[in-house]
């Protein structure tokens, strides 16, 4: 998915919330930060998906103001949280296993993609903890049904992770995966960017023991895929299955690889006018080549 006039407003005031965050109380510098972001934006190629966009503001930033992880707190605060939520989340799922026609694959694919709501690279108003509370059957049949039917013993699959916080919701789907015997691999980014995780993250909620955990080689909040190491791109070529987690890998991988399972909430509207879907809707599409619609 290219980068649009539609996600200007998105990446200045993405631009803002970072410079206030790097150097709290220099008004002249998040001037300066803005004007430069806003002579950047103008001479970047916008044929590429915003998640590659978004990686200059994130060096620009550094460069200017020396920060480090900008979201350190945030992110740390989220992975606790979640995980204060998690026990009560298993037994929901457990619960759904019970049921004569129980689905806790479908559940714990909901459940995950509710999680892609905490995420600090848009301004959202949503109360992702309560929306847990109250889960629902949202997601396509067709593509459930779909998806499911290469859950097989052995099946190599790949989960592209996303943000802190629903990292440890993903977790619920890799140990579904796992109960039908499943090989899972999940990945993070290789360098901090937005509230995106990282393998610290993953070593912190416990990823790293429940699968094994590689890292994309990317700098972009997505897997833009001239960004990722040339082992990462054999391994995503290797996979029976891959999973694709939160919207700045959709709009990576839109129209770039296809037959990739897209799970993530629908947070903008450049993006739900081009998917169909409502905005704030959960979406489980499937990936085509430029020229296809998703399914």
């Amino acid at each position: 998915m290219n980068t649009s006039l539609e996600c200007m407003p998105c990446f200045m005031k993405m631009a803002l919330r970072e410079a206030r965050l790097a150097c709290p109380d220099d008004e002249a510098k998040h001037y300066e930060i803005l004007v430069t972001w806003g002579r950047m934006l103008g001479e970047l190629d916008l044929s590429s998906p915003p998640p590659a966009i978004a990686r200059h503001l994130t060096e620009m930033i550094r460069e200017q103001t020396e920060c480090g992880d900008l979201y350190y707190d945030d992110k740390q605060a989220a992975n606790v949280r979640v995980m204060e939520l998690l026990p009560s989340l298993k037994q929901l799922v457990e619960a759904e296993r019970a049921k004569p026609k129980g689905d806790p694959i479908a559940l714990s694919l909901e459940l995950a993609i509710i999680g892609n709501y905490i995420d600090r690279g848009i301004d959202l108003d949503v109360d992702w903890e309560a929306e847990l509370a109250n889960v629902s059957e949202s997601l396509p049949d067709d593509v459930l049904s779909e998806f499911k039917a290469k859950l097989l013993p052995g099946a190599n699959i790949l989960i592209l992770g996303d943000n802190t916080g629903e990292i440890v919701l993903d977790m619920l789907l890799v140990e579904e995966l796992q109960k039908k015997k499943c090989d899972v691999t999940y990945a993070v980014r290789s360098k901090p960017v937005i509230n995106d995780c990282t393998y610290t993250d993953a070593e912190m909620v416990g990823m790293t023991k429940l699968c094994r955990v590689v890292e994309s080689g990317v700098d972009t909040p997505g897997t833009v895929l001239n960004r990722c190491l040339p082992e990462f791109i054999d391994r995503m070529k290797d996979a029976d299955l891959i999973i694709s987690k939160g919207q700045g890998n959709f709009e990576a991988l839109e129209g770039n690889w296809p037959e990739i399972f897209c799970a993530f909430k629908v947070k903008c509207r450049r993006v739900a006018k081009d998917s169909g879907l409502d905005l704030n809707s959960s979406a489980f599409y499937i990936t085509q080549k430029d020229g296809e619609s998703c399914r």
